[in-house]
């Protein structure tokens, strides 16, 4: 008999070789219709799997992530079978499960795929799956492995890395695959599927390899889940923060500024303007001090960090100077330069804690096939700020930044989140830097934070800086998607690399604690996940212009300039359309610029002193009539209900 723990802690005795499949039986049978994967001892489990030993096994369904991750690659597999069918000839390479979906990349020779075959290899997919194939694992010899796939050169070289004894083939139908497994128990449950789109993609990320053909897909156990999930795509096309800002006129791309350099047009630059003023004056409260660094350091101060180490080779490379020997680096990271600050005199543990604060530029250089709109970009600000503080104050001034990044949340209207405790990887500890014990320390502060704050937190192994763990907050928008927003960094080991030290009451010299955190991450980003989560209709205190005032003809221009002098008296931003165009032309175009209000202004306005408010989005059979002094009563609620306090 073996001994099989559960989630809940409850410990049940089973025969020796009980699949997972048998455990979830035992249980209720509703709960082994389900059931689509499993993990034992940690370790990703065939629901079919026999369980030798004593351990703790985790049931997984399709509302787990787990559950999805098994059940979109097992559709890849079935995927790849379709397209050995329907392509003879071509070489397959990988097919993992991604965020949302999956995909297969593939080596297509001289075939060519198009949206046009997208139909016939769906239909083939669905065939295949209605036929409830079971996926069986088994093991090979390296040597049966390197036959099998004698004349696929990019299997090969998978199995060339890997060690004899370890190499294990998925096999389903008349399909084989190469795979380490983690699969449903049968291809019936795959009730829809959609190929989403085609791409080029390079043998293994290396623009020196061959390119290859990545198809992306996805799939559900139910055509219910498919059809919502393509009106969800067709929403997030729409929402799109690169369509929208061109709309809105926030930014620019120019190809003579150069790939992943984000030109600022005036609403943009107001915008931004606006979230620093909101963030500063809440710092201000909070007790930070802003500091201003330059955009490059000496390649030293980053060797000394260990920025370089880690990232010099990947990075923009250095810049020589027409001194001997003398060479610069485009700003990275603003932590170095914050250090030397700290370090400009000395300070005892009275001054401390120090909070400086900086909307700081770096730059780094993303692979031109990584780039992506505002979310990747190659130059960057982010809202950085560092505390150097006693090892007696970490626990208060960690708690504070988290009070910081939930008002920020809240003033923005992202109230659905779960906090990530990014620690370490403990079976690859060559990837950070310090010691056991600092790490130790810094993974526990978070933890303790977090549990003390009543946050809803997940451990993830293996996400942490190299310098420190973190507390990441995972936010979710409006459609559903989650979104890395916010971090909150513990580091003991910066503060070693660069000497810094405080006089404790002992005395003696101490190394200070640092804290590093960004509640936005990087402006860029952030604006860029506002716009999707908003679809461009920001708080009313964010907007760049709250109204526009729209006049019936040039008859009324006076006084709308009027009504547009009295709302600056209000601090209302507001324009004035006196183009000598249709109404409800300027109307559409003001929708489409998604002013919140437009007011307009004919011959009953003007002889009575009044404004007619359309709120964006309204058919206009909702228009109020009503004073100047009655409308910024209105925008001032509507400011004191989404800005939050601090």
């Amino acid at each position: 008999m073996i001994k099989i723990t559960l989630p809940d802690g409850s410990v049940k005795e089973f025969a020796n070789g009980t699949t997972p499949m048998d455990v979830a039986l035992s249980i209720s049978e509703g709960l082994a219709r389900n059931v689509i994967s499993a993990a034992f001892n940690g370790a990703t489990v065939e629901t079919s799997t026999p369980l030798t030993t004593d351990g703790s096994l985790v049931l997984y369904t399709w509302n787990n992530d787990e559950g999805k991750k098994a059940f979109w690659h097992s559709t890849s597999h079935v995927m790849a079978q379709a397209l050995e069918e329907l392509y003879p000839g071509i070489k397959l390479t990988i097919g993992p499960a991604i965020d949302n979906g999956f995909y297969y990349d593939v080596d297509f020779g001289d075939k060519k795929i198009t949206d046009a075959d997208f139909k016939k290899i769906e239909d083939r997919v669905l065939e295949i799956s209605r036929e409830k194939h079971e996926f069986k694992m088994r093991s090979v010899s390296k040597a049966e492995a390197l036959a099998m796939y004698k004349d696929n050169e990019f299997k090969t070289e998978l199995i060339e890395n890997l060690e004899d004894g370890t190499i294990t083939f998925c096999d389903h139908a008349t399909f084989t695959d190469l795979c380490r497994g983690g699969h449903i128990p049968n291809t019936g449950i795959i009730k829809a599927m959609k190929i989403l789109s085609v791409a080029g993609a390079y043998w293994r990320g290396n623009e020196k390899n061959k390119q290859l053909t990545r198809v992306y897909g996805i799939s559900f156990p139910k055509q219910k889940d498919l059809t919502e999930y393509l009106q969800l795509l067709e929403e997030a096309k729409k929402r799109d923060h690169r369509k929208l800002g061109k709309e809105l006129e926030l930014f620019h791309f120019s190809q003579k500024v150069g790939q992943g350099l984000p030109l600022w047009l005036p609403k943009g630059a107001a915008l931004r303007d606006r979230l620093e003023q909101f963030l500063k004056k809440a710092q201000k409260k909070a007790g930070y001090e802003q500091v201003v660094t330059p955009h490059i350091g000496q390649k030293e101060l980053y060797v000394t960090s260990g920025h370089y180490a880690k990232y010099g080779a990947d990075s923009f490379q250095p810049i020589h100077t027409p001194a001997e020997g003398e060479e610069f680096l485009l700003k990275p990271m603003n932590c170095p330069h914050h250090c030397e600050i700290y370090n400009a005199r000395p300070w005892s543990y009275k001054d401390l804690p120090k909070r400086y604060a900086e909307f700081g530029t770096v730059y780094r250089y993303e692979q031109s096939g990584e780039l992506h709109g505002l979310t990747r970009v190659r130059g960057f600000t982010q809202d950085d700020a560092h505390i150097f503080c006693t090892p007696d104050q970490l626990d208060t001034e960690f708690k504070n930044v988290i009070d910081l990044v939930l008002y920020v949340f809240g003033s923005l209207g992202f109230e659905n989140f779960t906090a990530q405790v990014s620690v370490r990887d403990l079976e690859n500890p060559d990837k950070y830097i310090g010691s056991v014990e600092n790490w130790e320390k810094a993974e526990n502060a978070i933890i303790s934070a977090a549990r003390d704050k009543g946050l809803n937190y997940v451990i993830e192994p293996g996400e942490a800086a190299f310098y420190g763990p973190k507390l990441d907050f995972m936010v979710k928008d409006a459609l559903g998607r989650s979104w890395q927003l916010g971090t909150i960094q513990v580091d003991y080991n910066l503060p070693e690399r660069f000497e810094l030290t405080y006089k404790g009451s002992d005395n003696e010299l101490h190394r200070p604690v640092m804290i590093h955190r960004a509640p936005f991450g990087s402006m860029e980003r952030f604006i860029a996940i506002l716009l999707e989560h908003t679809a461009g209709n920001f708080p009313i205190w964010l907007m760049p212009e709250q109204a526009i005032i729209l006049s019936l003809s040039e008859k009324y221009e006076n006084y709308a300039q009027k009504v547009l002098n009295l709302l600056e008296n209000y601090e209302i931003r507001a324009l004035l359309d006196n183009r000598n165009e249709t109404i409800g032309k300027k109307i559409r175009e003001a929708e489409t610029q998604k002013y919140p209000f437009m007011l307009i202004v004919g011959e009953e306005e003007a002889k009575n002193g009044t404004i007619s408010v359309r709120r964006h989005g309204d058919d206009g059979k909702s228009n109020e009539t009503m004073t100047v002094e009655a409308f910024a009563e209105i925008v001032q609620e509507e400011i004191n209900k989404t800005l939050k306090q601090f």
